[in-house]
């Protein structure tokens, strides 16, 4: 595949422009194609927790999750809830999510293979931020994990396979803690900290600079949406659009948790579902942690951002069209004031803003990365559930190098679409 191509990416996401700055560094001209401002409130990457997590390997479904799916039914405001309304259109996706997990075989398979994906992930982003002109909203000071007992962390099958695909970490004692962490609930009694992690001080602001930055190096924005691919025998002819068609050599599906209908356009009809997430952020918080932070009892990430302290986390399955449960950011707000005593318990509501939104997630946690069935000049990217951002780094060289007929720098294998078809 020749250098030169007119390569068409369609999300303006963080996947998809930065897909698109690593295009144009080989040589192709570039058009994405999204109705939306990139970073803008409507993406994804916009309401990210803002973690570089290039530890974040283990997979939703673990073995033994099955016994939790009659609570996740029962309960709207639990940690991962399904709407009752919505169940019949998710099972298949449930049922696949679901045997995803059933060993620690499976778990252990796709661990080492997100952690191909993820390592190094701030190193990349850093160098990113620096070509867009923005390194001061990469920080790469590591993160911590903190548990309320030790026990709690000993037994989780997550830490011991990290440490087998070779994550390294510093533990924590309770004073160590407390040292570290003044103002932190003294319920916490163990700290991880993973040095190699890093934080993103505003990921909406970052995506809006890589945009940017392809723009300036030579890329076109198509505000437009994209609702199939055209096909002349095994060859792509264009993407159609709602207000037509725009002609092209290759293209890359990077548009989230709307990817699903691009796919089947061209008969690939993978399992994508929408993992709804929220977040809550109070700004000029009279406390908060010096550290980014993840809570083992909440399930959410606490996290540092030049607009304010955020607090992000859980999952609700209930489709793309569903309206927002308002009521799951207010338990995220609730965790957050429990994990610092001194947050005043009457913010005033002019100082707490809510967000939700989609994460594209395949049931097994592995992205869709690679070429379409129908055609090579077709490339998948999306998919990537809780590790969009971080993962979106490596994930743009790896579209570059497919849509150039290069090698991917990682095996690919257990990010191919078929595994699916």
């Amino acid at each position: 595949m020749p250098a030169g191509r007119h390569v068409a990416i369609i999300g303006a996401g963080a996947i998809g422009v930065i897909s698109a700055i690593e295009a144009l560094r080989e040589g192709h001209r570039v058009t994405l194609i999204d109705p939306g401002e990139p970073g803008g409130e409507q993406a994804a990457s916009y309401g990210n927790a803002g973690w570089l997590s290039s530890h974040s390997v283990i997979p939703p479904a673990e073995p033994g999750i099955w016994k939790k799916v009659p609570g996740y039914l029962m309960d709207p405001l639990g940690p991962l809830a399904i709407r009752w309304s919505y169940l019949p259109k998710a099972l298949p996706w449930l049922v696949k999510y679901l045997l995803s997990g059933w060993t620690e075989g499976r778990v252990e398979k796709t661990a080492f293979a997100l952690r191909d994906l993820l390592k190094d992930a701030p190193l990349l982003h850093r160098k990113l931020a620096e070509e867009a002109g923005v390194p001061e909203l990469i920080e790469r000071n590591g993160v911590m994990h903190v548990f309320t007992s030790r026990g709690s962390f000993d037994s989780d099958l997550g830490w011991r396979l990290r440490k087998k695909v070779g994550v390294e970490w510093l533990e924590l004692s309770a004073d160590e803690m407390r040292q570290r962490e003044p103002d932190l609930h003294p319920r916490y009694t163990f700290g991880v900290v993973v040095e190699e992690a890093g934080r993103c001080r505003d990921p909406g602001a970052y995506v809006a600079a890589l945009a940017n930055h392809a723009l300036a190096s030579g890329a076109v924005h198509v505000r437009d949406k994209a609702t199939g691919l055209r096909l002349s025998g095994n060859k792509l002819v264009a993407v159609v659009t709602e207000n037509g068609e725009i002609p092209c050599d290759a293209a890359v599906v990077a548009a989230g948790a709307r990817s699903k209908q691009l796919t089947a356009s061209i008969g690939d009809p993978l399992p994508l579902e929408t993992e709804r997430g929220y977040h809550v952020m109070i700004e000029n918080p009279e406390s908060g942690p010096r550290s980014s932070m993840m809570a083992s009892d909440a399930k959410m990430v606490v996290n540092w951002t030049n607009k304010g302290l955020r607090a992000a986390g859980t999952v609700e399955i209930a489709g793309l069209e569903a309206a927002p449960n308002w009521k799951r950011a207010e338990i995220l707000r609730n965790h957050l004031l429990g994990m610092f005593p001194k947050l005043p318990k009457d913010i005033p509501a002019s100082r707490i803003k809510t967000w939700f939104g989609h994460r594209p997630s395949m049931p097994d946690g592995r992205p869709c990365i690679g070429y379409a069935r129908a055609s090579r000049d077709v490339v998948y990217a999306f998919g990537h559930g809780h590790v969009g951002l971080v993962g979106s780094a490596r994930t743009g060289r790896l579209v570059a190098q497919l849509v150039s007929g290069k090698a991917p720098e990682i095996p690919l294998g257990p990010f191919a679409p078929e595994r699916f078809l």
